[in-house]
């Protein structure tokens, strides 16, 4: 599966990790506690920090790091043994601190008692994505038999694994397939999604194929309006904040997503679980 985005996800943190140059990464002491203070409960912990806390946080870290963005959000991750962290969230990326922001964690906790990566945990919360809510209104739609079964795929149109993807898709039945167009892997990426989606809407899904399935590249389109041009920049908009990070990347009814280029049989499988969490 490509990789896209590498450069792009820190783009937002860049400034923060310029003014962290030269920072040891530290876990606060954490690693002098023994294994039984060491553990988290997942229970415990706060929706937010204290308002009190989070404004000395906020106001520290500023003064310290004046390059740094604006905080999102600051929240309380007390650890057994009396120990606790704070997770300071800028955009979608994830730091920690202690209650007096003097100390600034950019890496991954870990709960070894339960074996959990909590930092990942998190990640995957902010970014995950509702089935209902993707806006379709930015994707055309290929549909095949009755077309019950829901999928959508963010796919970009130079990406060999997206082909692939395509003709797995193509054995399916019963499907109604939303298709983003996700064009990350440079300027043809962006010329052909751009000759799709302004040829006339009923045409986009065939055009598409023919594209994806036999080689025929679409015919770039002279009249096709900055509004039409911008679904693109949406859509690349929305992945990033939701860290669709390679094409393809698939989308289920039951917000399952599945990365990569799946076989049919796996694809089936997804929809069967779909199904069953009805």
């Amino acid at each position: 599966m490509t990789q896209p985005f590498s450069s792009r996800m820190v783009r937002n943190a860049r400034p923060l990790r310029a003014a962290l140059f030269g920072l040891t990464l530290a876990l606060l002491g954490l690693a002098a506690l023994n294994p039984a203070q060491a553990q988290s409960n997942p229970n415990e912990v706060k929706a937010t920090a204290e308002p009190a806390a989070a404004a000395a946080i906020r106001k520290n870290l500023g003064a310290r790091l004046p390059k740094m963005p604006a905080i999102d959000e600051v929240r309380a991750l007390p650890l057994a043994g009396g120990t606790s962290l704070y997770e300071v969230r800028v955009g979608q990326d994830i730091f920690y601190t202690d209650a007096q922001g003097r100390h600034l964690i950019q890496g991954q906790i870990i709960d070894l008692q339960n074996q959990r990566n909590l930092t990942e945990e998190r990640t995957e919360q902010l970014s995950a994505v509702r089935f209902q809510d993707l806006p379709f209104d930015d994707a055309f739609v290929i549909r095949r038999g009755k077309g019950e079964r829901q999928l959508a795929v963010f796919s970009d149109p130079e990406c060999g694994y997206c082909r692939r993807l395509e003709r797995e898709l193509a054995s399916l039945d019963n499907v109604t397939i939303h298709v983003f167009l996700y064009p990350v892997l440079g300027p043809q990426s962006t010329e052909k999604s751009q000759a799709v989606w302004c040829t006339a809407s009923a045409q986009r899904g065939q055009v598409w194929l023919d594209w994806m399935l036999k080689g025929t590249p679409p015919a770039a389109q002279a009249n096709c309006s900055q509004r039409t041009l911008d679904t693109l920049t949406r859509n690349l908009e929305f992945g990033r904040k939701h860290r669709i990070q390679g094409t393809p990347t698939m989308f289920f009814a039951n917000d399952a997503r599945a990365p990569g280029a799946l076989s049919a049989r796996q694809i089936e499988q997804l929809f069967a679980n779909a199904a069953a969490s009805k």
